[in-house]
């Protein structure tokens, strides 16, 4: 037990949700992975493959869990500039030679290994934004500047994301933008930043609905439009049509995930039972959700969004308990980052929200978003873990003024023993 103590140190309930959701995902993606299995010919490829990559997770927030948290107000100082050089090489290499995935080039080798520096972008800007809001505040709020150099940084990252992956833009500027308004920004201009952008979402999905498929094309840097303008129209347009009359047309994915989770019910078909995983060609990642629902029920949905509910209520817990600005800003934007993801996720899944590319965080299959995010475990655990000295050395400080404001009221020794040794030493009762 001691050595499980010393070797998993933190907070013990991120540690059980952590746990939770990667032996959900183990089991999920093992069923999930037919498509992979297929291809490959190999029945057990997939789910090592996987198994390998949550091991070497479970490696990761071990190591960065044991980081004192004042170290990662550095990570920024490199991995923003790296991270900005590397989305613009992608893109580039995107125009340049076409070569895209889906449609959308976000990935990159390095020595045969391949990552999205999205993922690293997204770690950066968070971990950037917690330390410029912690920077100058007072009683009044935020520093002034504090607004600028945020989004400054930001919108050179999200303008980089964007043209190749506009969820993870939007999800990115979203979350910025609810950590400013927990910095205390002013209220003036948040008000302002929101109104524009809500305006500017307008006209955009207004000119892409108007604009024929062939003009949108032949825009710079609009390769991407025809596909949100279909997935917008696909979300929008959905007709009720009758189970006898029904017939499979559009986006096949969404179609399939719905009847997923129709012929789920309460406690679902089982694990390894899934039908639609056969259909749905990102079963294991875009829409693993469907298959947790059709599998595990409406119960097994339930109980994912209630681990991610209760990581966000934690985080929550973790960052009151902080007597500085910097750590608790910086499990928010995490706990924030992870939770909108998932939700986010969860409801495409079940038809709430336009198809994205996001996959749910720590369970469905992936290698550079599974990694980065264990390395945001293991930093909710190293500031929980931050928080648990600050509450002992509390509890110290507080015994000792108890001990001291004891000291004072109590009389002292001498005086409270006079009365008992004079009537000790006195013949009186015997007189």
């Amino acid at each position: 037990m001691d050595l499980l103590r010393k070797i998993f140190k933190g907070d013990r309930v991120i540690w059980i949700i952590f746990f939770c959701l990667c032996l959900i995902s183990i089991i999920e993606v093992f069923s999930a992975a037919s498509t992979l299995t297929y291809k490959s010919g190999d029945h057990w490829e997939p789910i090592t493959e996987h198994f390998v990559l949550l091991m070497v997770g479970a490696v990761i927030v071990i190591l960065v869990h044991n980081i004192p948290y004042k170290w990662f107000q550095v990570f920024p100082l490199f991995l923003l500039p790296v991270s900005i050089c590397l989305l613009a090489f992608v893109m580039l290499a995107g125009i340049i030679t076409g070569d895209r995935v889906n449609g959308a080039a976000r990935w990159m080798s390095l020595m045969g290994i391949q990552f999205q520096p999205s993922e690293i972008a997204k770690m950066a800007i968070i971990i950037f934004t917690a330390f410029v809001l912690s920077k100058g505040q007072d009683e009044k709020g935020a520093s002034p500047k504090a607004f600028k150099h945020i989004m400054i940084a930001t919108c050179i990252v999200c303008g980089l994301i964007l043209p190749e992956n506009y969820s993870t833009g939007v999800l990115l500027f979203f979350t910025v933008y609810v950590m400013m308004i927990i910095g205390r920004i002013s209220a003036k201009k948040l008000l302002l930043l929101g109104g524009g952008i809500a305006a500017f979402v307008i006209l955009f999905v207004s000119f892409l609905l108007a604009t024929p498929n062939k003009t949108l094309e032949g825009i710079p840097m609009g390769h991407r439009f025809t596909t949100v303008k279909a997935r917008i129209q696909d979300f929008v347009n959905k007709e009720k049509v009758p189970a006898a009359k029904f017939d499979i047309d559009g986006d096949a994915q969404v179609a399939h995930a719905r009847i997923a989770v129709a012929s789920s019910e309460l406690i679902g078909k089982g694990p390894g039972n899934s039908v639609q995983r056969d259909f749905l060609s990102q079963a294991f990642s875009d829409f693993i959700y469907a298959i947790i629902i059709e599998e595990l029920g409406l119960a097994g949905g339930i109980f994912v969004v209630f681990l991610y509910i209760c990581l966000l209520i934690r985080v929550g817990r973790i960052a009151q308990k902080c007597d500085r600005t910097f750590p608790a800003f910086l499990v928010l934007g995490i706990g924030l980052l992870l939770v909108i993801q998932a939700l986010f996720n969860m409801m495409v899944a079940v038809g709430l929200a336009p198809v994205t590319g996001q996959p749910l965080p720590l369970i469905s299959k992936g290698g550079t978003s599974t990694f980065v995010n264990c390395a945001y475990i293991g930093m909710l655990l190293s500031v929980s873990r931050y928080t648990a000295q600050v509450e002992e050395r509390k509890a110290k400080e507080e015994a000792a003024r108890q001990a001291q404001a004891l000291l004072e009221a109590s009389p002292e020794p001498q005086a409270a023993a006079e009365p008992t040794a004079k009537m000790l030493n006195s013949d009186e009762k015997f007189e």
